[in-house]
């Protein structure tokens, strides 16, 4: 029997701090592009915590990317022969990032985003919840608790030793100097308020 479907769709590679997304996101990339795809790799501005041009994992894979400042600029950058839109650190985004995907799947493209399902808190991290929804394929990864060995789903955040309080800023980009993968149970976050 013979299939003829539409391409363009929407896949989310979520999870917390050093669980493997951009890692995942790499491998991802570099498996097709051996099938020689025409595959462009975005990620936001303000994702300087290693190469500007390039999406670097916490293990040391790199590819070559395009920074921007917000979701709509990634348009302007859109190669019309591109097959594959990646995006790191798509929490990072502003909430026209969702309409920027659902218009490239829309195209046709396959659209593969990466990013933080959790803030620092605990809670839902920007357009993460939506674009969740709206995805044909969600993978979550977990890392290792660094506390007790438990599977890791929380990203801790720390300063200066102690966990970071409920009502510092969401935003802090950072690596191991300032977090840590944690597991439910061992998850700390002062003054959060309670339900």
């Amino acid at each position: 029997m013979y299939h003829n479907y539409q391409d363009g769709y929407v896949e989310v590679i979520s999870g917390c701090m050093f669980a493997g997304k951009t890692e995942e996101l790499l491998r991802r990339v570099r498996v097709l592009s051996y099938g020689r795809q025409k595959i462009q790799l975005f990620k936001p501005l303000m994702d300087n915590r290693f190469e500007a041009e390039m999406v670097v994992s916490h293990a040391g894979t790199r590819h070559e990317s395009i920074q921007i400042q917000n979701a709509i600029d990634i348009l302007d950058h859109i190669d019309e022969t591109s097959e594959i839109v990646a995006i790191d650190e798509v929490q990072f985004m502003d909430e026209e990032i969702i309409k920027v995907v659902d218009y490239l799947a829309d195209r046709g493209i396959r659209v593969m985003v990466a990013g933080l399902d959790l803030d620092f808190r605990g809670e839902p991290f920007g357009v993460m919840p939506t674009l969740i929804t709206k995805a044909e394929f969600v993978v979550k990864l977990t890392a290792v608790c660094m506390r007790c060995g438990a599977p890791g789903t929380r990203s801790q955040r720390m300063i200066d030793g102690r966990p970071a309080d409920y009502y510092d800023s969401v935003i802090m980009v950072g690596a191991s100097e300032s977090y840590e993968a944690v597991c439910r149970h061992c998850h700390e976050v002062p003054n959060k308020p309670c339900i």
